[in-house]
């Protein structure tokens, strides 16, 4: 029978995170505010999130304002921004930020896709999964910067729209990408929990677990966006 461990505030799970900090890094005070790095490995990383149910109650998707934040001069909005930083071969940009051309790899589905409109920009933590997880408690403008979130490129993947379609909004204990993105999949879903202090459930700690047993424990760095 497997024991799980008893849920945390996500304060606590903050000075946890510190405290492995400080093991792996220097014997200095640790990072624990928005703007600091830290870097543990990922399944350290893991067993420092807060464990606790999830609720979708009072969850929009319009609640997290996307794709126009971060519009640009050239017409570009984030969803077209993360398209053209993920290309294999770059697409023309026409009028508008229409893109033409071009080639991508959608890792979810190891598959090579020749036009922009085969493609999803996806949310790695849906933000349904977010919601449930801790955004509930966010700020208007915090949400919309996690939407928007370029500053880390784990954050946002362009994949196909299939593929996309069939995560939904699903964490890692119902649905994972094809075995050869596994691991790091389930890094990056870690990383990006680290990085906004979200938690887990019970669920999707087992399956995280489970998923990372298989992996060389990476270790992961990321700064604290909250």
């Amino acid at each position: 029978m497997r024991l799980t461990r008893p849920a945390r505030t996500a304060a606590a799970s903050l000075c946890v995170v510190a405290v492995l900090f400080a093991s792996t890094a220097t014997a200095h005070a640790a990072p624990a505010a928005p703007g600091d790095t830290v870097t543990l490995p990922v399944r350290d990383a893991l067993q420092a999130l807060p464990v606790q149910e999830e609720s979708r109650a009072g969850y929009t998707r319009d609640k997290f304002r996307h794709w126009n934040a971060g519009l640009l001069a050239d017409g570009c909005d984030t969803r077209a921004e993360v398209l053209k930083s993920e290309a294999v071969t770059a697409p023309e940009q026409e009028a508008k930020c229409v893109l033409t051309g071009g080639l991508w790899y959608s890792a979810y589905d190891d598959l090579y896709l020749d036009s922009a409109r085969k493609l999803d920009v996806d949310h790695l933590v849906p933000l349904a999964e977010a919601w449930d997880s801790g955004a509930s408690g966010w700020s208007a403008k915090e949400r919309e910067a996690y939407a928007n979130d370029q500053e880390d490129p784990r954050a946002l993947i362009a994949v196909s729209a299939s593929s996309n379609r069939a995560k939904s909004d699903k964490d890692p204990s119902n649905w994972l990408p094809t075995e050869g993105y596994r691991c790091q999949y389930a890094t990056d879903w870690v990383a990006d929990k680290t990085r906004y202090g979200l938690s887990v459930d019970v669920s999707e700690e087992a399956a995280l677990s489970e998923a990372l047993s298989r992996c060389p424990n990476e270790p992961i760095t990321v700064t604290l966006a909250r």
